[in-house]
């Protein structure tokens, strides 16, 4: 029986919250759960209340420490925790639970006093970083002239803190190389998030009948969603194409007076917040899903779109490459050029049906590489300090780079298979979530038991086409 770990995980953006960090805090707390673990999250408050509670996060219940927080004027939805007695509350915590391993998600707050507040403690100290200083420096109220100095302060001072910890990771190899280089650290190791792709599996084809472009994060700045409303006013001969953007920000309002500008405000939907429930029928029903941001170190909704079969186009910036192969699963445009992204939707848009169910199946093939099992246990063996011979995720196998073309028919009809599988387990969850909020403990039992039918199928199939990838490797070799 696999030991039972206690582990705090402390988050500047938790769930409600909706960011790829407060993500990826929720899916990694809710997997933990779900493998037997006492899991203790520790994170701002969302509301006007705080204090310690059992919440329901991705399916589980867990124990959430809510820190006392307030509103950052300047932003539509980031809160900053109250820095008075947060060392003090964090250690009553850690002293309370007594873990094995703290990972923190973040250096610049909660991180920060959650490693002051285990001073003396054996805990393993493991982080994950997420930031990106493009992301905050626009609301800092400095002058534009000071950002870049301010971007260098930054990264010096996440090197100071990240330099403490037993074992630092981040989402992609691009994200480490960055973090290696900008930070001043090493050893960085490149772990996917990862994502359980049968809750978005679907066997709805793509179709760009009524085509729908969407995006899914904050409406922020450093998203450039004004590239995409621009890329769409420039297709005139395709006065049918809807823009979905699900998300708020600080950017919402300005994004809905560009609409207007640009003539297509009856084409550009505002969805704001949507609920978990909702998240695989709003991929099901896209054409494809756009993600234009310039700073994203994975993007776990572009992986979502994947792994709903969708293709995707992305900047050709920071780590979006790594899930956007050009021409395989979707495009790359040139980071802030409307006139390229349309260029690419293009492709999309007037795709007949072959090359769309080709774009859609090579999608849900990488997005194999990403499968959050095996995050979770790549993290499992940090926190009790055992590590791997090669603790990265097969993302960063040299297979996953290998231009794929059209798949096999094998391995087309395996990941047919699996949609069927997939689709028969999400119907099935869905109940048991319903009936979990009453009979947690019973219901959990029934979905872990259906959920590992799929995931045993699933690493089948990621058995078959891993050795399909070296076979074409050593045939390409040859040549």
């Amino acid at each position: 029986m696999t030991e039972r770990l206690n582990v705090v995980i402390a988050c500047d953006t938790f769930a409600p919250s909706i960011n790829g960090a407060a993500r990826f805090g929720e899916r990694l707390a809710g997997g933990l759960v779900r493998n037997g673990h006492n899991i203790h999250v520790i994170a701002p408050s969302f509301d006007k209340s705080w204090g310690t509670r059992t919440e329901f996060h991705d399916g589980v219940e867990m124990t959430v420490h809510r820190l006392k927080s307030y509103k950052i004027p300047q932003h539509k939805s980031l809160r900053m925790p109250t820095p008075f007695g947060m060392t003090r509350t964090i250690r009553k915590v850690l002293k309370e639970v007594q873990p094995q391993a703290i990972h923190i998600q973040s250096h610049m707050m909660v991180g920060r006093f959650t490693l002051r507040a285990a001073k003396g403690m054996r805990a393993k100290l493991i982080a994950t970083n997420h930031l990106m200083p493009e992301n905050i420096i626009k609301y800092s109220l400095l002058p534009k002239f000071l950002h870049q100095s301010a971007m260098n302060i930054i990264w010096k001072d996440a090197g100071r803190v990240l330099r403490k910890m037993d074992a630092l990771t981040t989402p992609t190899k691009r994200a480490a190389d960055l973090l290696e280089a900008a930070a001043k650290v090493d050893g960085v190791l490149a772990i996917s998030c990862g994502i359980d792709a049968s809750k978005f599996a679907n066997q709805t084809p793509t179709q760009n009948d009524k085509p729908v472009a969407l995006f899914l994060g904050r409406l922020d700045d450093e998203k450039r969603v004004n590239i995409l409303l621009e890329a769409a006013a420039k297709l005139g001969d395709h006065q049918d194409l809807t823009i979905e953007l699900v998300g708020d920000g600080g950017e919402r309002e300005n994004l809905e007076l560009l609409a207007n500008r640009l003539g297509i405000a009856n084409r550009v939907r505002f969805l704001g917040h949507v609920t978990d429930a909702e998240l695989a029928s709003i991929y099901e029903r896209a054409t494809v899903f756009v993600m234009p941001s310039i700073a994203e170190l994975q993007s776990i909704a572009t992986m979502e779109a994947m792994a709903s079969g969708r293709p995707v186009i992305g900047a050709d910036a920071m780590a979006l490459p790594h899930l956007v192969h050009d021409g395989d699963n979707g495009y790359l445009f040139r980071p802030n050029d409307a006139e390229d992204l349309a260029a690419k939707l293009r492709l999309v848009l007037e795709a007949d049906s072959e090359e769309l169910q080709r774009l859609s199946e090579n999608s849900l093939h990488l997005i194999q590489s990403h499968d959050i099992q095996r995050t979770l246990r790549i993290f499992e063996d940090l926190y009790r300090g055992e590590g791997e011979a090669q603790p990265t995720t097969m993302d960063n196998e040299p297979s996953y780079l290998i231009p794929i073309g059209k798949l096999p028919e094998a391995i087309r009809e395996r990941l047919n298979d699996w949609r069927a599988d997939a689709v028969a387990l999400r119907r099935r969850a869905e109940g048991l979530r319903q009936e979990a909020r009453g009979r947690f403990g019973e219901a959990r039992e029934r979905l872990d038991e259906v959920r590992a039918e799929v995931i045993e199928q699933f690493q089948e199939i990621r058995s078959e086409v891993s050795e399909a990838a070296k076979r074409l490797r050593r045939k390409k070799d040859d040549q």
